[in-house]
């Protein structure tokens, strides 16, 4: 008797398992794509989306998203930095997923797919396997492949309707550097570090289509967009789950990149002045200003060359932060350097004025927090030269 109790519990068991695994939806089930807006914090600044499915009939109401990562990751954050970090889809229930950005106070707008029935199905049974844990996993790409990219593409995959995303009426296009810096504010150290890490090929105008890297654009573009086969619109119903309440901002200027460079820049100045004026050279801030440069220099080398980032290549910073500086130390020890090192110094002013001409023409556009340090570079520079020159 045991005996057949445990085998009619394990057909029952495996019954229920091929059920779970091919259930179907009713008509009455919806799926919307939830848009969160920015948080705080430099991590949430870009918003977040994921698609909920809702079925009442079943009891469905569940949130995917695809901005899940495991801090237990071996090297997480060498693999982060090399551009390798795998991130995951993620499975909450709706309750959950509201409540948890409700209590971040992140506004939350929800777009009710116009979708048949066996699209609807499709899409579900879609991130029914992507969640299983051998499908998972994706390896991330801030500007092409990450939580709001996804979105795209897995409804695309499963509309058999051509998408069309039509472009929104007095949308005008950015580069990629300008998207950044709409949510990123300039005079930030997050804005400050974006600058320093990415390179002049995000300093060209994104496409449409490219745009939606940012949820923002996911919303948007998809409130413009239709379905080339009936021409209705892709989005049916459009509302605002929950509204952030505004919260006052604490100033905090004093501590912000530009009165800190601005500063470090007074100071340079005023310790050239007075090696001006007595005849002298400061030789620890010259050390200091080389080891400096040169090792922001090798930081960036490493993210361009040595990470399968692409947004990291091509970053003139190297301009200012040259790598060279740090083999150069040793001619700021002597009391008279070699004479290639006046040149050295000269090549250094040339490197300035180009990265100012990079800036000027749009080639790339960098950290405006900067420019009272690179200024009082430039002037230490030249004072070196007049200095050994003498």
């Amino acid at each position: 008797m045991q005996k057949i109790v445990l085998a009619f519990s394990a057909c029952l068991f495996v019954v229920l398992s091929s059920f779970s695994q091919t259930r179907r939806l009713s008509p009455d089930a919806e799926i919307s794509v939830l848009t969160i807006g920015p948080g705080t914090s430099l991590n949430d600044a870009f918003g977040h989306s994921g698609f909920r499915i809702k079925d009442r009939r079943f009891g469905i109401d569940d949130v995917y998203n695809y901005g899940i990562y495991d801090f237990n990751t071996p090297n997480f954050y060498l693999k982060f930095a090399q551009g390798k970090l795998h991130y995951l889809i993620g499975k909450n229930p709706y309750e959950d997923f509201y409540n948890a950005y409700v209590y971040q106070n992140r506004t939350i707008e929800e777009q009710t797919l116009n979708l048949t029935q066996i699209e609807k199905q499709q899409l579900y049974d879609y991130l029914l396997n992507n969640i299983k844990p051998e499908n998972r996993a994706y390896l991330y790409d801030f500007f092409y492949d990450n939580c709001a990219t996804r979105i795209k593409d897995v409804l695309v995959k499963n509309s058999n309707s051509e998408v069309v995303f039509n472009i929104p009426k007095d949308f005008k296009p950015q580069t990629f550097r300008r998207l950044i810096r709409e949510k990123v504010p300039t005079n930030s150290w997050g804005g400050v570090g974006i600058d320093l890490a990415l390179g002049s090929v995000i300093d060209r105008p994104a496409t449409p289509e490219e745009h939606m890297f940012l949820p923002e654009y996911i919303h948007t573009f998809f409130g413009e967009a239709t379905l080339a086969n009936s021409n209705q619109s892709l989005v049916q119903q459009n509302r605002v789950v929950f509204e952030k309440r505004e919260m006052p901002v604490s100033n905090q200027f004093l501590f912000s990149p530009y009165v800190i460079f601005s500063i470090l820049g007074l100071i340079i100045v005023s310790i050239t002045y007075l090696d001006y004026k007595n005849q002298r050279r400061t030789r620890l801030l010259d050390i200091l200003i080389f080891s400096i440069t040169g090792l922001i220099g090798v930081l960036i080398l490493l993210l361009w060359f040595a990470t399968d980032h692409d947004a990291t290549a091509q970053n003139y910073n190297l301009l200012w932060a040259f790598v060279l500086n740090l083999f150069v130390i040793g001619q700021l020890i002597k009391p008279t350097p070699k004479l290639w090192f006046i040149k050295y110094l000269k090549f250094l002013v040339i490197m300035l004025c180009l990265m100012s001409f990079h800036w000027l023409v749009g080639i790339q556009v960098f950290a405006t927090a900067l420019l009272p340090l690179l200024l009082a570079l430039g002037l230490r520079y030249v004072f070196l030269i007049w200095y050994y020159s003498r």
